[in-house]
């Protein structure tokens, strides 16, 4: 008999509903965020006790509140916790999105008919995009034409057994049975801020709040604050922002099963309010960090990219129990094992919201010949339209943000040739009299000013 036994892991405790293991450690559990493609930025989803930061500068539009909404969706259609950090979190809540073709509360635990939920939902997410780019349509040579298509973003996720990230759908509305039986089992804390201190108290009050949920240990708790720093917490300065956040973060590390989403409204997530590196600052004090740039307030860039609704910038990526990120080697969108970092994109569809990779639209190549200028130099001439001078020959060139006129003129010369004077004569001249002025080769003098002349150097 051997002396030798086979070497064996230990057995590890199940992992709550709704999570899995990071492929880039072992030691760290990670949760979805509810979008496929930002799951995929994150290296796989969101770690347990780390925190995200979403901003969204562009006060035309509420994708940085849209993201939490599929924070919370997720976490409550695995049921796990979801604690509501808001003045109105009824009413949060009821705006959040669900399943396609759910009316009822399911079990938390099951899925109805994955696979045909899902294959319709990618169905219609074909259909979606088969409408979208019918005008942008390209011909191309036959022997392409049965290659596979260039994908943009990751495929959707088909739900599986462990209802790791469901299919939401933007047109569907979490049903009120759901609420009320997540409130039954005591599934949605709810935290109101007050105007008096409200981040150390809100502090305080989710650590109550995780001390008493620390001994259920089979639930994972999601902590959704919607809008940090509205009119409801009173004036904040950028002192206090930053004291909520570094607290934050310092409490999740101190409950393993818990995790954040936070949003920042419209006016605190620009420069202007915190002073230079405010935003860079900002992902200092969080585990991930992401900035939604619409295109909103640009009608220029809206044009231009007019499959996308605004860029995607990162600033932190997670990285709780390793030196760099899960990201950098297992994201398909950022691309970083194959070539550089790709540039990100969103766009809001008809029923969900993707990140994707962002590529300029074909100039070349197009069935016809073109005659005309490319809606992207429209674009960018409707950008700076009303700079146009009235006069003629006039053209704007804008560098750096500053306009400068570029003016071209064109003189036509005329040559005044003298004639001899004619002889006296008796007969009578029947010629016509020819002008003093003679037509002589026109010559062109071209004339160029410009108030920047360093732009043309020829």
């Amino acid at each position: 008999m051997s002396a030798f036994k086979r070497r064996t892991t230990a057995k590890q405790p199940p992992l709550p509903p709704g999570t899995r293991t990071s492929p880039g450690s072992t030691a760290t559990v990670i949760t979805s965020t509810g979008i496929p493609s930002l799951d995929d930025i994150l290296g796989g989803g969101l770690p347990l006790s780390c925190s995200l930061l979403v901003l969204a500068p562009d006060a035309h539009s509420a994708y940085g509140e849209l993201v939490l909404k599929y924070f919370a969706a997720q976490g409550l259609a695995s049921g796990q916790r979801v604690c509501v950090v808001d003045a109105h979190p009824e009413t949060f809540l009821a705006e959040c999105i669900w399943t396609p073709g759910s009316g009822s509360a399911p079990a938390p635990a099951q899925s109805q008919d994955p696979s045909s939920s899902s294959q319709s939902a990618a169905a219609e997410d074909e259909d979606d995009e088969r409408a979208s780019e019918h005008d942008t349509k390209i011909k191309i040579a036959w022997r392409y034409e049965q290659m596979k298509q260039f994908q943009t973003t990751v495929p959707s996720s088909s739900q599986s057994a462990d209802d790791y990230c469901r299919t939401f759908d933007l047109t569907a509305r979490m049903p009120e049975a759901v609420i009320k039986s997540a409130r039954s089992e005591g599934r949605i804390p709810e935290i109101i801020p007050q105007a008096d201190s409200p981040c150390r108290n809100i502090i305080h009050r989710l650590s109550e709040m995780l001390s008493q949920s620390e001994s259920d240990q089979a639930l994972a708790t999601r902590i959704c604050i919607p809008a940090l720093g509205s009119y409801e917490w009173g004036d904040l300065s950028p002192q206090d922002i930053c004291y909520f956040l570094h607290s934050l973060r310092a409490l999740l590390r101190r409950y393993p099963r818990a995790c954040a989403s936070i949003c920042l409204p419209p006016h605190l997530c620009q420069e202007a309010f915190g002073g230079l590196g405010w935003v860079q600052k900002l992902g200092w004090l969080t585990d991930a960090s992401v900035t939604l740039a619409a295109f909103g307030s640009n009608p220029s860039l809206t044009a231009m990219f007019s499959s996308h609704h605004g860029l995607v910038h990162i600033h932190a990526l997670p990285a709780p129990h390793t030196l760099l990120p899960p990201s950098d080697k297992f994201s398909t969108l950022r691309g970083l094992t194959s070539s550089g970092e790709n540039n990100l994109a969103f766009k809001c569809m008809r029923k969900r919201l993707i990140f994707e990779t962002l590529h300029l639209d074909v100039e070349g190549g197009v069935s016809e010949r073109r005659t005309t200028p490319s809606t992207n130099v429209l674009a960018m001439e409707a950008g700076v339209g009303h700079d146009h001078s009235h006069t003629s020959g006039m053209s704007a060139v804008t560098t750096g943000g500053s306009t400068s006129l570029a003016a071209v003129q064109v003189q036509l010369e005329q040559v005044q040739i003298s004639t001899p004077p004619q002889p006296a004569s008796a007969e009578p001249d029947t010629t016509k009299p020819e002008s003093s002025f003679k037509k002589a080769k026109v010559k062109k003098k071209v004339a160029f000013h410009s108030e920047r002349p360093d732009l043309y150097d020829f």
